[in-house]
């Protein structure tokens, strides 16, 4: 089968979603190029496996070198001191996009949060045109790479598919999951619209399964044609089913960022 892509890089592969993701993406390459700082075990026979630092701009460069596309889910994934989030996340996103530029590289597909929106409240409709709210400096890390992927579109002509990715796990087991859950098999399917849509310049999409209670309007990105085949609505039967109000101080309940807003920034000078 005629594969879209000779190579492909896939970073952060040793996280969490990246664990989940790496056996799906030999559908869109003959080879992937795995990277991140963590241990990656031994690589298949359609896989590359290079250790990286974001923070390194030559090891970056080296990275990005023969590849057609790139995912780009590396970096710090949740609210974090301050110092490592700079690193991998704001220097990481600027050593990436220079690559990017000076390889002629075309094509990135940037994992995104729903996080850059979370001080929005529960009952808003978010959509892309929308100024960010963060909720944390995790959320505003990943503000600052939406804008950098935008400059590099506008002064360089790189594209890239912003992902705002909602709760990306096998199930959803309370309220805000299930508003935000995102399957596996829908990810892989936004994934593959991304890459293989023609033209995308810069745009920001919202990475949600078919679920009821929608809080993000995707129809900037429709052009996309991403069609989620998964609803949270099948986990419905395992929460509660009385009815228990929160506190009324119960901050979580009122913005969208969820149980991040009890996380908070944490700076260390």
């Amino acid at each position: 089968m005629t594969k879209p892509f000779k190579r492909i890089l896939f970073t952060g592969a040793a996280g969490n979603l990246g664990r989940r993701l790496r056996e799906r993406l030999h559908e869109f390459a003959d080879i992937v190029r795995l990277s991140d700082v963590a241990d990656l075990g031994p690589a298949a026979a359609h896989e590359e496996i290079v250790l990286c630092d974001l923070g390194d701009r030559d090891a970056v460069m080296r990275m990005c070198e023969g590849v057609d596309a790139i995912l780009h889910f590396g970096g710090i994934s949740t609210e974090e001191e301050w110092a490592p989030i700079m690193q991998a996340n704001i220097l990481g996103m600027v050593n990436l996009y220079e690559a990017v530029h000076k390889l002629g590289i075309r094509r990135v597909i940037f994992a995104s949060t729903n996080h850059t929106m979370g001080m929005y409240k529960t009952t808003d409709l978010v959509d892309a045109t929308m100024p960010p709210r963060a909720d944390g400096y995790y959320g505003v890390s990943k503000v600052f790479g939406e804008t950098l992927s935008r400059y590099y579109w506008d002064r360089f002509g790189v594209e890239t598919v912003c992902i705002r990715i909602g709760y990306c796990w096998p199930e959803a087991t309370n309220y805000r999951q299930m508003v935000t859950w995102l399957s596996l098999d829908d990810l892989v399917q936004l994934l593959h619209r991304a890459l293989a849509a023609p033209r995308v310049g810069h745009t920001i999409t919202f990475g949600i399964s078919d679920n009821e209670g929608r809080w993000w309007d995707d129809r900037h990105a429709a052009f996309l044609r991403y069609q989620p085949k998964d609803s949270s609505a099948q986990f419905a039967h395992k929460l509660p089913q009385t009815v228990d109000y929160p506190p009324a101080d119960d901050i979580t309940t009122f913005y969208q960022g969820g149980v991040f807003l009890h996380n908070g920034p944490k700076y260390k000078p």
